[in-house]
């Protein structure tokens, strides 16, 4: 009987049938192909993963980030759903914004030739960390209030804001906001607003829903004409049933969006725990000097103090030279007292750092929710952008609890950023002026300066706006340039200096992204996801990529979406493997429970061949300064890849069930039946340096004609003491299935050998 030797094709494809796919592969499930000195690639087992962190993130993990401080300290980043968290040597921080939503009557107070403007809201109480949004823009002195301010503490019930220009008047306890008439049946809705500052087709954002005449405005419009000073009109798209009004936005009252940040970390303590701290300093004015600093918590603003001498509700408003400890701080009373012992008291309710830190509710507002995040670091600081949201940032060293705005100019609403590099600039895409999304607006603030985002002569903050699709859908920071996708083509974003900043080129045409996170590098090229392709650049220009498991996932991707109109297709994640030069691409099947991830193909740039399998990770950073790649499970549990040779279920080790299966391979010509009554299995059964103790089966399928259902032969189990498997098969079409479910073992196929003889005609 001869004896033959089959080298398996490396690669999957779906595209052609199993009789045409010849001892290449059409099924497979967690392997990888390794290539030899030839570049011929060896199925063998994927590399296994464990846990990264021993319990579940409370939501879905959407985005992950690696990055080290100043004190080569390596932190990573955690984005899911509800929450924004920092994983640190183990530990576990809750880093989430909070934003507190009020509607208080107008209360403001001014005087005339300044801009400082005091603000009386007795349902919160704000520190200098704080931002306050006004949703509805009031009017107050000849000043117009509207955007993020940065507050300063005053007391209990009242902060100052810094508003752009100076009062023309004073004003004591007053404001207004915007109050709407109709006509019947007209589509003109005129709008008073006391000293407006709008011209003939300026734009304006009416952020809470009033109806006037059967109108319901929200959104945004274009100033029509201007009658005087304090009246203006505009076209509102809707004809007026009724003649209505004077209606005023939000009933009269001020909505208001409190960006809250969280005071120093109480170390190791619990819920609603009332801090001290013992400090020893002199207080000359409202100047505090703590000359040491004893024990307890940190001080911090908002912290009530109390010692001998030291006048009753003295609180600290301000830092100075100091964060907590020694140095100076500013205090509301002025007063003058000796040297002291002084104790600083404050309710403030935070966990301590550890596993499953979170807020309480003594924190005022709710924190933000996200069905994506955008990560990126600015040197060593956090800068985070939820989708649809404002862009906020979190220094490893600060004295800060929580992820803070990045300042009074930062736009609300983008989604998503990177940084820009080398002149380090946060890019946001999707970006607003107002507090309306613009999809296809670009802004970035000055160099190395996150808090500019407005342009002027003297920085490099900016803006451009894509003039082709319908939306931008995701951004990345390549090399030598940004690229920009849009759902319909490619652009480059390639800094260029003052006073333009940034050029602007579509170098790819019918070549968008599919989801904000489709896109990785690996080795210079930048490869992505589109509706119905894969594409790749190496800098000619977009190029499709060939993918011959075409069908496994564009035949089978759920493109349904979620209760809030969110497609499914945003969940797929590129994963990028740089350590096997592999790109993966996680997406949700049919079968996927709630459009979740659950299946995968995968692309080795090596031998440029596909694989396919099921599993589901919902974020993933390769290899970083944490090691090597790090992804997110379904089940919401992070797990670090490329480690051992087993899956993994939370904490628990588990089987990873590898498997592939080949096409169809003819074993004789012309009318031939062969028999086959043994097969030789050529095997790596181990890693290099560990046990060979791995147990493979071996199924074999055969059949006369391609249509035929096959006979099973097997499975045969297969160890490295097995010589070889007596089959006795009987047939002219011949697929093998090889798979493994042990657990601690690695195998790498080799070259089949068998021996067959001819056994009559057909």
């Amino acid at each position: 009987m001869a004896r033959s030797t089959l080298k398996l094709i490396p690669g999957t494809d779906l595209i052609v049938t199993p009789v045409l796919n010849e001892a290449a592969l059409s099924q497979t499930n967690l392997i990888r192909f390794l290539p030899d000195r030839n570049n011929f690639g060896l199925p063998q087992k994927l590399g296994g993963w464990v846990a990264y962190y021993n319990s579940p993130i409370q939501s879905t993990v959407r985005a992950l980030k690696g990055f080290a401080d100043l004190d080569a300290v390596n932190h990573l980043a955690i984005g899911a759903t509800n929450e924004l968290d920092v994983l640190t040597n183990g530990s576990l921080s809750n880093i989430t914004p909070y934003i507190y939503t009020d509607n208080p009557a107008p209360n403001y107070t001014t005087s005339a030739g300044s801009s400082t403007v005091t603000v009386s809201d007795s349902n919160i109480t704000t520190s200098n960390l704080d931002y306050v949004e006004f949703v509805t823009p009031v009017s107050v002195g000849g000043i117009v209030l509207t955007g993020p301010y940065n507050t300063t503490f005053v007391s209990s019930s009242s902060y100052t804001i810094t508003a752009g220009s100076a009062a023309t008047s004073s004003v004591s306890n007053g404001g207004y906001v915007y109050a709407f008439t109709s006509g019947s049946g007209s589509q003109v809705v005129s709008c008073n607003f006391p000293n407006h500052g709008y011209s003939i087709g300026t734009s304006f954002y009416i952020g809470v829903s009033t109806s006037v005449g059967g109108i319901n405005l929200f959104g945004l419009y274009t100033v029509l004409s201007v009658t005087d000073a304090n009246n203006f009109t505009f076209n509102s798209g809707t004809t007026a049933t009724s003649t209505a009004g004077p209606v005023s936005i939000n009933a009269g009252n001020v909505n208001i969006n409190y960006y809250v940040t969280g005071n120093p970390q109480i170390q190791g303590s619990g819920f609603g725990v009332v801090s001290q701290s013992f400090v020893n300093g002199s207080i000359s004015g409202t100047l505090l000097t703590v000359a040491s600093f004893a024990s307890g918590v940190p001080l911090s603003v908002g912290m009530t103090i109390t010692g001998s001498g030291i006048a009753s509700n003295t609180v600290v408003t301000a830092y100075g030279t100091g964060r907590g400890g020694a140095g100076t701080y500013t205090v509301s009373i002025s007063q003058t007292v000796s040297s002291t012992s002084i104790t600083g008291t404050g309710s403030y309710g935070f966990g301590g750092f550890g596993v499953g830190v979170s807020f309480s509710s003594s924190l005022p507002g709710s924190p933000i929710t996200a069905e994506d995040w955008s990560l990126d670091n600015f040197g060593q600081d956090l800068v985070a952008c939820p989708a649809g949201g404002a862009i906020y940032y979190w220094q490893p060293n600060g004295s800060f609890l929580n992820a803070q705005l990045l300042g009074s100019q930062v736009p609300l609403v983008n989604d998503g950023i990177f940084i820009a590099m080398p002149q380090r600039q946060v890019v946001a895409w999707g970006s607003s002026f107002t507090l309306q999304q613009d999809p296809l607006l670009i802004r970035w603030s000055d160099v190395s300066d996150f808090t500019t985002w407005i342009g002027t002569a003297q920085n490099q903050a900016g803006s451009f706006r894509i003039p082709t699709g319908s939306k931008i859908v995701t951004c990345v920071q390549a090399a030598q340039q940004g690229l920009i996708w849009t759902d319909l083509d490619l652009w480059s974003m390639q800094y260029i200096g003052a006073p333009l900043v940034y050029g602007f080129n579509k170098i790819g045409a019918n070549c968008g992204a599919i989801s904000r996170k489709c896109v990785g590098q690996l080795n210079n090229t930048i490869y992505w996801m589109s509706q119905k392709q894969f594409f790749m650049n190496a800098g000619q220009g977009p190029q499709p990529m060939p993918c011959p498991v075409w069908d496994v996932l564009f035949q089978n991707l759920n493109t349904g979406s979620d209760a809030n109109g969110v497609p499914y297709t945003q969940h797929i994640r590129c994963a990028v493997n740089s350590q096997f030069n592999e790109i993966t691409w996680y997406y949700p099947s049919v079968n996927s429970t709630n459009g979740e991830n659950d299946s995968y193909v995968k692309f080795n740039m090596s031998i440029n061949q596909w694989d396919y399998g099921s599993l589901g990770r919902t974020a993933w950073i390769d290899q970083s300064v944490l090691g090597p790649p790090i992804g997110a499970g379904t089940d919401n549990y992070l797990y670090q890849h490329e480690i051992g040779n087993d899956a993994a279920s939370g904490t628990q080790a588990v089987a990873m069930n590898s498997s592939f299966q080949t096409g169809y391979f003819e074993i004789a010509d012309a009318d031939n039946i062969m028999f086959v009554d043994q097969v030789w299995p050529d095997m790596k059964w181990g890693t290099y340096s560990g046990n060979p103790n791995a147990t493979v089966q071996m199924t074999f399928y055969g059949t006369n004609y391609p249509g035929d259902t096959p006979i099973v032969y097997g499975p045969y189990p297969m160890t490295q003491q097995t010589e070889y498997i007596s089959t006795r098969i009987r047939a002219r079409l011949i697929a093998i299935n090889v798979s493994s479910n042990d657990v601690g073992t690695f195998w790498r196929l080799g070259g089949i050998r068998y021996r067959a003889s001819a056994d009559g005609k057909y």
